[in-house]
């Protein structure tokens, strides 16, 4: 028996592309290069091919009299496909749905939305129409709930999925006077997890093994006041006043601004830094001057360390933000404070540190001691 053949989906070049993966063998080759504007890419070391109901048909009569097929990552996609040919749909170009995408995200943009939310947003109404082969002016209700229904299907995180429904609501709200009932649409319930941190020690090894003086005064002012990867990176040297101990974190989440005290032992190191490198605009830049430290090179410094530190806990930059919090309230700083300095909107989110302070959870005794 051959080695069973994968199709995917994924993008390639900007469109979504049927994968065809496996190991080398001249038959298979010959069968699926039958399969029509089926091309070998040598960065995916597979085969691909556009995505759509007919390729996927052809490659499957194709291929399996000849060997075992795995394609369960689609079956949620090739389903979805049967549907819409079912009804008869002719699938909307990716170039007409790239139109409706930057409609949608002038939009945002003018109602001042962060550039990540424009980002997904504007991906996730784009995936909308391609699934649904529909324009703007055709979509049902009925489509509303079946693509939410095929987003669980692919077990998207409870996350993404509320942000593209958040995405959908707005633009068949704002930007199309349709009588769709957008609030029938049901969100997933939402996850219940615990944030990660570290304990202080691990903190402290993480910091120490930054050797690169940028590096660790960066990390340090993430952790020191609970910091946001993209608040850190939009600091400015104006942000900081040194004299009453305070840093101003300006357009956070929610486009609001928030004081937050920064201690002497951090002014003095950011004194140093600052004298060491000179930053033109922004507090922290990268190789070029007055240009921003980019986000993933910031990510890539974080897994650096953690790796050095020996830090066996899949740990993420965030994580510094989350121990910030849990050990401020382990410290018995009062959790309404806790809320302010994190720029939390309701106190319930700032509540879920109280699940994971080690404090408050060794007060508890067990009935198990009393025997």
């Amino acid at each position: 028996m051959k080695s069973p053949i994968r199709i995917t989906k994924a993008r390639h070049h900007g469109q979504d592309r049927l994968f065809i993966s496996f190991e080398y063998d001249k038959e298979l080759i010959g069968l699926v290069k039958k399969v029509d504007g089926a091309t070998w890419s040598a960065s995916k070391k597979a085969w691909h091919t556009e995505f759509s109901l007919e390729n996927f048909v052809a490659a499957k009569e194709l291929l399996e009299p000849h060997a075992e097929l795995d394609y369960s990552e689609i079956s949620a996609d090739v389903r979805w496909l049967q549907q819409q040919e079912k009804k008869g749909l002719s699938l909307l170009s990716a170039a007409e749905a790239d139109k409706y995408q930057e409609d949608f995200r002038v939009y945002l943009r003018h109602r001042r939305y962060s550039d990540s939310t424009v980002k997904t947003y504007g991906n996730g109404l784009k995936q909308f129409l391609m699934q649904v082969g529909k324009p703007p002016a055709e979509v049902t209700n009925d489509d509303l709930v079946a693509f939410n229904n095929y987003l669980a299907d692919k077990k998207y995180s409870f996350s993404l999925q509320n942000q593209i429904i958040s995405a959908l609501k707005t633009y068949f709200k704002k930007l199309h006077n349709r009588k769709l009932e957008i609030e029938k649409i049901e969100r997933p319930r939402r996850e219940h997890k615990l944030p990660n941190i570290l304990s202080k020690e691990e903190v402290a090894a993480l910091l120490s093994a930054s050797v690169n003086q940028k590096h660790r005064t960066m990390l340090s002012l993430i952790y020191a006041c609970g910091l946001r990867r993209g608040e850190l990176l939009n600091l400015k040297a104006g942000d900081i006043d040194s004299k009453r101990g305070m840093l101003t974190i300006r357009n956070a989440k929610g486009r609001k601004d928030r004081l937050v005290p920064i201690s002497q032992k951090v002014i003095e190191m950011l004194r140093t830094y600052y004298k060491a490198y000179r930053p033109k605009v922004w507090l922290f830049e990268g190789q070029k001057p007055a240009e921003q430290y980019s986000a993933s090179s910031l990510q890539e410094v974080f897994r650096a360390v953690v790796k050095k530190a020996v830090i066996r806990k899949p740990a993420t930059l965030h994580w510094l933000r989350h121990s910030y919090a849990t050990h401020l309230l382990e410290s018995g700083t009062d959790i309404r404070f806790i809320q302010e300095l994190l720029g939390h909107k309701s106190s319930k989110t700032t509540e879920i540190y109280t699940h994971v302070s080690e404090k408050s959870l060794k007060k508890i005794k067990s009935p198990f001691d009393d025997l």
